[in-house]
């Protein structure tokens, strides 16, 4: 048995989260799995009325899962950091997700605002470190409300922190090219005998001291697969590629802010927020996936909002709990109704939500 937690949230996110679980339960009878899910209402709703977000004791009652769907995060009503600090990061932290996973895919017949540029370019994925970097918090406001007013906000990382990120990057490498070597490799590369290639993603010209760990341990691990060939880019250099040659990437990694801003330039470039899904990944304990949009309140209850990247949450669950099978089947059925929708946007994607829900369901 499978025990699976749907965290709902808030706005849109409990739609999306219902179309995600159909999938679920249709793959679940397809391949003869056994799914248990269990409904818990952290989010915004609960907040506004209890003035709770979530507790150590919740948090750590969610270890008993093997895995957790999550709709989205985000109430109008609730200053902001509030839920986003309280729920989402207090999972991360406290369930040791320390892997955010981006895959970063354009599916045919998805509109990219790049010029020229198809799914044979945009197809890699990015792993961000998900629990360190200047995120903890460490730091503070000395003098606050006058003019010596100073503010402080540290990115601070262990070893420890960095070398399992990076280790896990080129883990995912190895995995990715298992079958088949990547097509972004010169002839060169290959007959060195590299398959794939991992990018770390830094700016080793003005944040010394962090980078210097983060570049050191990055090519010391690289030892250890010699069939990836290690790459380095700058931050703003790596945005710069990721509009002009998106295929010179193939995994990227990086840090927990750095990770934040360049998933989302990703997303829009493989067809915006209604289609880009992740997850936050402990290799050996829970892992929680999302969408990647947001709760989206002004399309709550309208049956408008798209599902695809809850559905595509659903489907890196399947493939992170080892039911290859079952994250195919998704993922094909997925292709198949993106091909048919004449839009990812909200309302113009040729059906409901739970009419696209369901005609994923009908293809797998």
């Amino acid at each position: 048995m499978t025990k699976i937690a749907i965290i709902g949230g808030d706005g849109t996110g409990p739609e999306v989260a219902a179309e995600a679980v159909k999938v679920l339960k249709k793959v679940e009878k397809k391949f003869d799995l056994k799914f248990e899910f269990t409904h818990l209402d952290f989010g915004g709703d609960r907040y506004l009325k209890t003035g709770a977000t979530i507790s150590d004791e919740e948090v750590e009652g969610l270890r008993r899962y093997d895995a957790i769907l999550l709709g989205a995060i985000g109430h109008p009503e609730v200053k902001p950091g509030i839920l986003e600090k309280g729920i989402l990061l207090k999972i991360r932290f406290q369930l040791d997700q320390y892997i955010n996973l981006r895959p970063i895919k354009l599916y045919e017949n998805v509109e990219t605002p790049l010029k020229d540029k198809g799914p044979e370019d945009i197809d890699y994925i990015v792993v961000r470190e998900n629990t360190g970097g200047i995120y903890t918090g460490v730091g503070g406001i000395s003098m606050k409300g006058t003019p010596n007013e100073v503010a402080v906000q540290s990115m601070v990382y262990s070893r420890f922190q960095v070398e399992r990120a990076v280790r896990y990057a080129f883990e995912v490498a190895m995995k990715r090219h298992a079958n088949s070597a990547w097509r972004g490799l010169s002839e060169d590369d290959l007959d060195k005998g590299y398959i794939g290639q991992v990018t770390l993603c830094g700016k080793t010209n003005v944040l010394t001291f962090v980078f210097d760990l983060w570049e050191r341990t990055f090519y010391e691990v690289a030892k250890e697969f010699p069939k990836i060939k290690p790459a380095y880019s700058h931050v703003d250099a790596t945005c710069m590629w990721m509009v002009k040659n998106p295929e010179w990437f193939d995994v990227i990694v990086t840090t927990n802010m750095f990770g934040d801003i360049i998933t989302d330039l990703g997303a829009i470039t493989q067809g915006g927020m209604g289609i880009a899904s992740g997850g936050n990944i402990n290799p050996t304990g829970v892992s929680m996936f999302e969408p990647i949009g947001g709760s989206a309140p002004k399309y709550t209850g309208k049956g408008v909002i798209n599902p695809m990247a809850c559905i595509g949450a659903a489907q890196m669950m399947m493939d992170s709990l080892g039911y290859s099978n079952a994250a195919e089947a998704i993922e094909n059925a997925m292709k198949q109704v993106i091909k048919e929708m004449p839009s990812q946007a909200a309302g113009k994607m040729g059906g409901s939500t739970t009419e696209i829900g369901d005609r994923v369901v009908s293809l797998i």
